[in-house]
């Protein structure tokens, strides 16, 4: 702890759910947290006072994470919509870039996330960090233009650059299994359509451990997948999170339902799916708690009082 003490992480976009866990992990091995968000706090500061003052003392890294949410179900898909989840992510990407390129004393990490939907679905392809994509459909796209976002001037050569490609994150205190939580306990839970479709995973240990593993490690920069080695499918997934629960998981969620409630273009990352592997990330040296989804479920099926409840 005493060799991080007085070093600063800044957070863009912390507030949220893996923000959250990365905050607590990073506070308890002696690092200053400051958080960019339109959420006030303590140590929080906002965009506009970022874009202001620049870099806190002593920032040693700096993790963007900012994103509007993609399965807001309050909002249709519409062109404004995609434009708000598009400027949540590379806009904000842009100004941590900006940020660091002006900063006098530079930090030693770039560390911007991504998602592993920058490859195409498919039944039949294996994608590594080597492999092509970000240029089929929006969120494609929208992953291409979020890492291309966080690329950095050569006066910044000093500065190591990571891409995390996630898959999909799995903790109880939030994400997907906050909302599956319910269904899957009352016995109504199942697989997505046919249950067919791969489903890369990481558990959110992993994954605030692979941020502080990147930010931490010299030899660690480029793309890494942000999944675990384990490649399942989403009926496998399903199966498993109900044997956690002591459930059954068999009633399928016909994918027209998903299709009518989410727009097609983004029910596919629950409908469709990709076999993602995180080649460089083992082959740099980072060793996952959270190898199999029966342990992960497990691990996600506490129940957690909540008096909004």
């Amino acid at each position: 702890m005493a060799a991080a003490s007085g070093k600063t992480v800044l957070i863009g976009g912390g507030s949220g759910f893996i923000g959250t866990a990365l905050t607590n992990a990073l506070k308890s091995k002696g690092y200053l947290v400051r958080v960019v968000s339109r959420k006030p706090g303590p140590l929080n500061m906002s965009w506009t006072e970022l874009e202001k003052k620049g870099l806190p003392e002593n920032c040693t890294a700096v993790v963007g994470m900012a994103g509007q949410n993609v399965f807001d179900i309050t909002r249709r898909w519409t062109a404004g919509f995609q434009q708000n989840v598009w400027a949540s992510r590379v806009l904000t990407t842009r100004t941590l870039a900006s940020v660091i390129n002006r900063a006098e004393e530079k930090p030693k990490v770039f560390i911007s996330m991504s998602g592993v939907g920058y490859y195409k679905p498919s039944a039949t392809e294996e994608y590594t960090e080597d492999s092509p994509g970000g240029d089929f459909d929006f969120l494609s796209k929208l992953a291409k233009d979020w890492e291309d976002a966080s690329k950095l001037p050569s006066s910044c050569n000093s500065v190591r650059r990571v891409i995390i490609r996630s898959g999909v994150v799995l903790g109880r205190e939030g994400g997907m299994i906050n909302n599956l939580y319910w269904p899957f306990f009352f016995g109504v839970g199942g697989p997505v359509g046919s249950g067919q479709q791969y489903f890369p995973w990481i558990h959110i240990k992993d994954m605030v451990d692979l941020i502080i593993y990147s930010m931490e490690t010299e030899k660690v920069s480029g793309v890494l997948n942000g999944v675990a080695p384990q490649v399942i499918t989403n009926k496998e997934f399903a199966k498993a999170f109900g044997k956690a629960l002591w459930r059954p998981a068999f009633i399928p969620v016909p994918t027209f339902v998903l299709n009518a409630a989410f727009s097609e273009e983004r029910a596919k990352i629950m409908t469709e799916g990709q076999k993602v592997i995180p080649k460089r990330t083992l082959e740099l040296g980072y060793k996952f708690k959270y190898q199999d989804i029966d342990s992960t479920c497990k691990s996600c099926s506490a129940f957690i009082y909540s008096d909004t409840m």
